[in-house]
């Protein structure tokens, strides 16, 4: 019974000793205690994971999370490849551990997001200008005057590619930006509130280049990865480092319609489809600003809490506290996405938590951040002064999982009490 349950389920063969695929940065880990937590409410938010683990719907999770700048978490549990559903108990397995690079999938839109806005505060562009007048070959179709806030803010009115397209295109960059251009919007007015997946990514890339003469890997080094002291941090990663990106697995039980519609409609292809594409190197060594930075659950878990500084990290000033605000500042009021079909709420670059609940938990109105693939989750939640990244393996759009990563979320919002400004320790006021 337990054997065809894990098949109609597609999920990995959980070990019965967890300590043995645990890995925890001890060294950086600090006393719950130190930074207004207890033992126990940490204890419960790691066991949220360990649940969510035991789902079997993911192979592998990192997780690191700091409170008041300081690193409670930083650890890993599972293997970053050997346990997939379709492996067998001869095939290699290697234990993750939390040094261990993970594609964060859509969750690299926040940090495309602070790009841009940097750009604007350099003087470069303005997000209130239509891309066309950087790049006038996107104004064909009626998208002369969709502007770049609106491309940020998923009301671009080009939510997916053109159907059909060849999987494969999404690493040519020339010809998915030819077929962008040539599409017709659905709306061009901003009025239509639709995620955009892929095509985003493609667009704010080309601005960038663009204006600046360099590709966005380029200024991502120059401006938020050599500055903050990166390992990773990268679009895509190069060859010599395919063997450490984790593995991710296509988890959960067979998707039927809509849900399987949906999905075709935002990725432009079927499950079947992306899950040869995540491990295709093609698309682990190319550029896509969208949906392909490797990192790890601390590097992006800094990121944020870069954000929640006010852009400062260790003394230097990645950006200015008022790019911040403007990346974090919400544009329209929760509504449905016509993509996703759930109410959200965005600003321009990041999906925005609620009162009295909302993505980020409970009482999370001043929380942002970016799902990666429906179980990758990063955020920060200023009001509790945290900066919390889950970084997993499996991709499960549906299933038994999804209860654990909603108690997750909420045992972090529980545990992690809301400070006053003057309780915060650098954070971004």
């Amino acid at each position: 019974m337990k054997k065809v349950l894990k098949k109609v389920l597609n999920t990995i063969d959980v070990p019965c000793d967890l300590d043995s695929v645990i890995s925890i940065d001890h060294k950086r880990e600090v006393a719950p205690e130190s930074v207004g937590m207890t033992e126990k409410g940490a204890e419960e938010i790691w066991q949220s994971v360990l649940n969510l683990y035991k789902t079997g719907t993911q192979p592998a999770i990192e997780l690191c999370l700091r409170r008041k700048g300081e690193i409670v978490f930083n650890r890993s549990i599972g293997h970053v490849r050997g346990n997939g559903p379709l492996d067998t108990p001869y095939t290699p397995k290697i234990v993750a551990t939390p040094d261990t690079p993970v594609c964060l999938f859509s969750a690299s839109k926040a940090v495309t997001a602070l790009l841009i806005h940097i750009l604007a505060e350099d003087g470069s562009i303005s997000l209130l200008d239509p891309v066309s007048y950087y790049c006038p070959e996107f104004a064909q179709n009626g998208k002369k005057n969709i502007t770049i806030h609106q491309i940020l803010s998923h009301r671009g009115g080009i939510p997916g590619i053109p159907p059909n397209t060849p999987i494969d295109v999404l690493w040519d960059t020339d010809e998915i930006w030819r077929l962008l251009c040539e599409s017709k919007p659905i709306s061009a007015d901003g009025d239509h509130l639709a995620y955009h997946a892929i095509t985003g990514g493609y667009v704010l890339e080309r601005v960038l280049q663009t204006v600046t003469g360099k590709t966005i890997q380029e200024y991502l080094d120059e401006k938020i990865r050599k500055p903050m002291g990166m390992k990773y941090f990268t679009y895509g990663v190069e060859e010599k480092d395919l063997g450490t990106l984790a593995e991710n697995y296509m988890t959960g039980p067979k998707l039927g319609f809509p849900v399987s519609w949906m999905i075709k409609r935002a990725l432009g292809g079927d499950v079947e489809t992306i899950g040869e594409v995540i491990n295709d190197p093609r698309f682990q060594e190319a550029v896509i600003a969208a949906g392909n930075l490797a990192a790890t659950a601390e590097e992006i878990s800094r990121f944020f809490q870069m954000m929640s500084n006010g852009g400062e990290w260790n003394g230097k000033q990645i950006c200015s506290p008022l790019t911040i605000k403007r990346s974090v500042q919400e544009y329209g009021s929760l509504q449905i996405d016509k993509t996703m079909m759930v109410p959200m709420r965005y600003s321009a670059g990041m999906m925005l938590g609620g009162n009295p609940v909302g993505i980020w938990g409970p009482m999370s109105g001043s929380a942002y951040g970016h799902i990666g693939l429906i179980n990758k989750m990063c955020w920060v939640d200023e009001a509790r002064d945290i900066s919390c990244s889950l970084l997993t393996t499996g991709i499960s759009f549906v299933g038994h999982h999804i209860p654990s990563l909603v108690m997750f979320v909420n045992a972090v919002a529980k545990n992690c009490p809301r400070v006053t400004e003057k309780q915060k320790t650098g954070a971004f006021a």
